[in-house]
């Protein structure tokens, strides 16, 4: 009975993965870390895009998230789940979007909102819910990522995909990351620091 009341008491957080593949493992860890560290306080469920399922596939990482997070959740649709709506009822504290692809950005930026997660974000925003991103095409650059046999592959961040970024950055409610580990800062401030 009381480790059921414990559970009610958990805060949660909606984690969302775009299709987006740079760095991919590191969010992954830096995901079961931050789960390890709140696991008494905060309960993060998983809610993946189709293409992000495509991507965590690709990596080989879908059944090791899956394993971690027992709230895993794949897009049917828009709608579907209806995390929109539970958002907007404020049924979790906050959306985090990492990793967000460009195409998830652009949308975003725009106010599209024919994903799960796009909607979701431009719903959360609708009803005063904040929502973080951490977009991988941060800044117009030339980036070398990390295939999953191990190979470097040379990417463009193009000057569009980081003008779409800045637009996030003037949205309000929306908080744009630099990069994966500033998630830790964003739980610290949200929930304390992490129990030892």
């Amino acid at each position: 009975m009381s480790e059921q009341k414990n559970q009610t008491k958990k805060r949660k957080v909606a984690w969302g993965i775009t299709g987006a593949g740079d760095r991919i493992t590191e969010y992954v860890q830096i995901m079961k870390e931050i789960r390890g560290e709140y696991e008494e306080t905060v309960e993060i469920q998983v809610f993946v895009s189709k293409a992000g399922e495509t991507v965590l596939k690709f990596y080989n990482l879908e059944n090791e998230l899956k394993q971690e997070f027992p709230k895993f959740t794949v897009e049917q649709n828009a709608n579907s789940p209806f995390l929109a709506a539970w958002l907007q009822m404020r049924k979790f504290e906050f959306l985090l979007i990492a990793p967000a692809s460009s195409n998830t950005v652009a949308k975003i930026a725009y106010g599209i909102g024919d994903t799960m997660l796009t909607n979701a974000a431009n719903m959360s925003l609708k009803a005063f819910s904040p929502v973080y991103i951490v977009p991988v095409d941060y800044e117009e650059k030339t980036l070398i990522t990390k295939l999953p046999n191990g190979k470097d592959m040379k990417l463009r961040v193009r000057k569009e995909d980081a003008e779409n970024v800045q637009k996030l950055e003037n949205m309000e409610d929306m908080y744009v990351l630099s990069e994966p580990d500033k998630i830790r800062g964003v739980f610290r401030e949200k929930f304390g620091s992490p129990a030892k």
